[in-house]
């Protein structure tokens, strides 16, 4: 059977898929750099006992939710320039959006990761002395981290997938130009979708892969330990 696969060796095809497949992984990878560490914050405020602190940051996380990623994505991209007439590049609008979505995820990692530190560890760190501080410095935080890394690169998984969706907002990514591909091509290799989109797979699968040996490797290692 005829896929067309012949159609990624013309010119610079294949280089090209491989240059799309980098913009989402770049755009993943900025966004998670950026939201991590957000989330972290916003984790451990979560928290806190603050009534009015809980309340905004659990309708922050339902919006995130709730709303669909390209929603968001239109929202940013096209909502920036009719209302403030801020030009964003298609880029820059990903890593905003991404940021939003992977810092309230990562938040509610890090409440439920912490939240899982049983309560006599509190009591015992403020038996010997420590202050509230301290407690989750040295007692709280180094037993959630150790939780909390293996999701944590499970959203990078995550990220990289859903950057498929920023093709609708102009991003030349690996979607987009194997879309060019196909079209370039349609009327010399009619069947050529099917294969350039299981190229697309296997990319976005080697891409994805091992970070989710990473976090398995963790999940079980930590387990033991």
């Amino acid at each position: 059977m005829n896929l067309g696969l012949e159609v990624l060796l013309k010119g610079s095809n294949m280089l090209r898929l491989l240059q799309g497949l980098w913009v989402a992984l770049k755009i993943s990878l900025i966004a998670v750099a950026i939201s991590i560490p957000i989330g972290l914050v916003l984790g451990i405020l979560m928290t806190f006992h603050s009534r009015v602190l809980h309340v905004i940051l659990q309708i922050y996380l339902q919006i995130v939710r709730i709303m669909p990623q390209l929603v968001l994505l239109f929202i940013v991209y096209f909502g920036t320039t009719r209302l403030f007439g801020i030009n964003l590049t298609g880029e820059v609008s990903a890593v905003i959006v991404f940021v939003f979505w992977g810092a309230a995820e990562m938040m509610d990692l890090v409440r439920g990761a912490v939240s899982s530190i049983p309560k006599h560890q509190y009591e015992s760190a403020g038996a010997l002395g420590m202050t509230k501080k301290q407690t989750y410095q040295y007692v709280i935080l180094p037993q959630a981290v150790r939780r909390l890394v293996p999701l944590s690169i499970n959203l990078v998984t995550r990220m990289v997938k859903t950057t498929s969706l920023i093709t609708m907002i102009g991003v030349v990514e690996v979607l987009k130009v194997a879309q060019q591909i196909i079209e370039a091509n349609r009327m010399s290799s009619p069947n050529a979708a099917f294969g350039i989109y299981l190229v697309v797979f296997i990319l976005y699968f080697l891409a994805c892969w091992p970070i989710s040996l990473v976090a398995r490797h963790l999940e079980k290692k930590w387990a033991v330990n």
